[in-house]
């Protein structure tokens, strides 16, 4: 990475040195699903209210405009209170309508600057703000990987977040490289975007679909590529080297996931570790009931995942007891396995897993959500998944509850043994808590693979045709 790249300045400028969790390598592809999908969001929450509309930031990597994006970006302007576009003079963006509006300035860059090989989306509003944020890997980058013959194989440094912190940050230094170019428009920028940050009193956005439609468009851009790929066998050659883009491109969309699933978790403070210890003592439970490898994966994943629904929850949810929370942060915490299951919904090969997401809360009496399931028509997964999220909650404090001891939150449990959980798993998780207090076994706090991303290939499938470890 270039040291003057914004992505090394931004991680030089955080505390930590650290760049968000979704900090990697991009294809091409996965990056346009990416922008695309803020943009969406933009487009579909216009306001005609000056002050609520955001202030956009793009650099299009190599000053490459296509006529299909200039277009794109006429209706965005409609619905922005300032885009600045840097792209080299070339780019035909000038020519364009959209660079003749009123609320839009170009910034023309020079060739050998380095920002002619980004591609970043930055946008802040008063009410959320999110980034793309990459650079193209440099020759010597690609030297060891071989050096793309194609544009779908080019690949890029890169990040995406919802961070308002960090993407103010990245304004920041962005309009910084802008201001060679132009002082008085990087002082304007400069000035909208402490007028954006000294809103107060403005209700966060949910941004709930954007992730929904990030996962759409990462869907869109697989099917795509999988198109290009056998339309070009010939020239790529081998039709493994096809196989591992859509590989890439699917790792990219459960990684968006799980990226969610630690994002709930860090925002969490009194339960950073919920999705590790609940996968964890899932897993556990599922191999003392001996459940085929399968299921075991399943719930495994599952238990990373179950949480993913809370990932644009207020602030209260993780602070407050569900009986103290107010009735309309009441309603989301209630319906918060069937939202997780929406979200994973739109990745077909996680259907198993938003199913077991969805069932988690079901009770074995028949009197759970959402379905009104009863006994062993809830999946074994879900039922084994309900139990232990509820069990690892009450051995953490929350508000003025106190953390409960293993024996009192297992206690809790036996209360409700054969009405909400089912009798022999309670048992079966008294077991384990009987054999860590002797000392025979440790709680687990992880489960015992954490891949970087399992997929299957045959959704509702007992026993899929083949199993990705990537």
């Amino acid at each position: 990475m270039q040291p003057e790249s914004t992505l090394n300045q931004l991680r030089e400028s955080l505390p930590s040195g650290e760049l968000p969790s979704s900090y990697g390598v991009y294809f091409k592809n996965t990056l346009v699903a990416l922008c695309h999908a803020l943009e969406d969001h933009i487009l579909q929450n216009c306001s005609q209210d000056p002050d609520q509309q955001p202030l956009v930031l793009v650099t299009f990597q190599q000053g490459k405009w296509y006529l299909q994006e200039a277009e794109r970006y006429l209706d965005i302007a409609r619905c922005s209170r300032h885009i600045a576009v840097a792209a080299v003079p070339d780019s035909g963006f000038a020519n364009h309508k959209t660079g003749q509006l009123e609320n839009v300035s170009l910034v023309h860059l020079h060739p050998e600057d380095s920002l002619v090989n980004e591609w970043n989306l930055i946008i802040i509003a008063p009410g959320y703000a999110s980034m793309v944020l990459c650079h193209e890997l440099s020759d010597t980058d690609y030297q060891a990987q071989n050096r793309p013959e194609a544009d779908i194989e080019r690949k890029f440094y890169g990040l995406w977040t919802f961070e308002r912190t960090q993407v103010e940050q990245t304004a920041k230094i962005l309009i910084e490289r802008m201001r060679s170019y132009d002082t008085e428009l990087a002082d304007r920028l400069t000035e909208q975007c402490q007028k954006i940050h000294n809103c107060v009193d403005v209700a966060p956005i949910d941004l709930s679909g954007v992730v929904s439609r990030i996962v759409s468009y990462l869907q869109s851009s697989q099917e795509q590529l999988v198109t290009v790929s056998r339309q070009t066998r010939e020239f790529w050659g081998l039709e493994g080297q096809a196989l591992r883009l859509n590989r890439n491109l699917a790792a990219n969309k459960l990684q968006a996931f799980l990226r969610m699933a630690q994002r709930v978790d860090e925002r969490d403070h009194a339960n950073p570790v919920a999705s590790l210890q609940v996968s964890a003592l899932s897993e556990t439970l599922g191999q003392m009931l001996d459940l085929p490898t399968i299921k075991l994966r399943r719930l495994r994943l599952a238990g990373l995942l179950f949480r993913v629904g809370l990932s644009e929850a207020p602030a209260e949810v993780f602070t407050e007891l569900s009986s103290d929370l107010k009735d309309s942060t009441r309603d989301l915490w209630r319906e918060r396995t069937v939202l997780g299951a929406q979200l994973l919904g739109a990745m077909p090969e996680l259907e198993p897993i938003a199913n077991i997401i969805r069932h988690q809360r079901e009770h074995w009496d028949g009197s759970g959500r959402p379905e009104g399931l009863q006994g062993e028509d809830i999946p074994i997964e879900s039922r084994i998944l309900g139990l232990v999220a509820r069990f690892q909650e009450l051995t953490q404090a929350r508000s003025n509850r106190p953390a409960m001891s293993l024996d009192e939150a297992l206690e809790k449990c036996k209360q409700h043994s054969d009405h909400r959980y089912e009798p022999s798993l309670v048992e079966t998780l008294g077991n384990v808590v009987r054999l860590t207090e002797m000392g025979l076994m440790q709680l687990p706090n992880q489960p015992s693979q954490v891949p970087k991303v399992w997929l299957e290939d045959a959704p509702n499938s007992e026993t899929p045709t083949s199993e990705q470890a990537l």
